[in-house]
């Protein structure tokens, strides 16, 4: 059980209400709720809150305008945004004036619980963070000597807050293998390949690797697919391959809208990696150079190990097979140059497996 206190903000009492049994379920029982901004305002006053979820649209005082409120009587409150609306400008703009994340409605349980599980987290890094420096000022002033020792720490700690923030693509992960070891396998051996490949196509050490981590993300989108068909043994039928396909823009929904480098790209790799050169692939139908190189190195990566891995709905393709299979999508599925560039270090691929 959570020991958080949160303020669930919401002119609707339907919405209110939903969210509170969501929480409820998830573990967290300390849960107020506020119609309106004036209510909020009063109960922040009056009482400590870990965490607020509010709406952005709500009569007598927007989300935005309460978020800046509230923040100068509880500075250290972190702040989820819950709205209707799906803007760049509004989330970047709620995320400016100091909240932690923007979900848009309407939402899936376990978009928001991540969402409240991050914030909670980032929170207490945050406080440690400030509590840290404030001790480590006040050492620094009666003890020069320690200076460099404290340096060292502030530095350690500032990290611990990056990897937090970046970190999330690795706690999400953690979603799918809830749902199915051997997909928590395949996204480890997929996520290598794509390091690979990334640094055969030229691609810097550096970014290689930053694509190798947000690579980890490319199918989170499946917390969002009921396991009566993603666990599904036998053949989809085309309403539940639809409804699979959805992974795609779901993953996309979670990763974006946020303002780290690694988040942005696991979005862009959870959005594209079902994209085909020939225009034939899903969520948005995009050909050739108009795929993101990331997407195009994920489509070869995930395709091959999926080949070459039991399924539940079939046994793995011998590793010959699986070449004819992947090379017979060359420029329709994938892209020529890079699926050259795969095939012509495959014995690295293989001692991956």
């Amino acid at each position: 059980m959570s020991s958080a206190a949160i303020l669930v903000v919401d002119d609707e009492e339907s919405v209110r209400t939903l969210i509170a049994r969501v929480l409820n379920r998830a573990g967290y029982t300390n849960i107020s709720m506020a119609s309106g901004s004036k209510e909020a305002q009063s109960l922040v006053s009056h009482n400590h809150f870990d965490l607020m979820l509010t709406d952005m649209q709500m009569p007598g005082g927007s989300g935005l305008d309460l978020l800046m409120q509230v923040l100068e009587e509880q500075p250290c409150l972190a702040t989820v945004m819950v709205t209707g609306i799906d803007e760049t400008q509004l989330a970047d703009q709620a995320l400016d004036l100091g909240a932690y994340g923007y979900i848009i409605k309407p939402f899936r349980k376990n978009e928001m619980l991540i969402s409240i599980s991050n914030a909670l987290r980032r929170r207490q890094l945050e406080i440690e963070n400030r509590g840290h420096r404030a001790t480590l000022e006040e050492k620094v002033r009666a003890r020069t000597s320690d200076l460099w020792t404290a340096l060292q720490t502030v530095e350690r700690r500032e990290n611990d807050l990056k990897v937090s923030h970046e970190g999330t693509v690795e706690r999400l992960s953690i979603a799918a293998e809830f749902r199915d070891a051997e997909t928590a396998s395949h996204i480890k051996r997929m996520s290598r390949y794509c390091g690979l490949l990334s640094r055969w196509a030229g691609i810097d050490r550096e970014r290689s690797e930053m694509v190798r981590t947000a690579s980890i993300m490319h199918d989170v989108g499946k917390i969002g697919i009921p396991d009566s068909i993603l666990l599904k043994p036998g053949k989809l039928t085309p309403d539940e391959y639809t409804s699979m396909q959805e992974h795609a823009e779901y993953g996309f929904r979670i990763l974006s809208g946020t303002k780290s480098e690694l988040l942005d790209l696991a979005a862009t790799i959870a959005l594209t990696h079902h994209e085909k050169c020939d225009g034939s692939g899903y969520p948005r139908g995009l050909k050739g150079d108009e795929i993101p190189l990331e997407g195009r190195i994920a489509a070869i990566s995930d395709v091959f190990d999926a080949l070459t891995s039991d399924r539940v709905y079939r046994k793995a393709f011998a590793l010959v097979d699986a070449i004819k299979l992947v090379n017979e999508g060359r420029g329709s599925h994938f892209d020529p140059v890079l699926l050259d560039l795969f095939m012509a270090h495959l014995d690295e691929v293989v001692e991956e497996k």
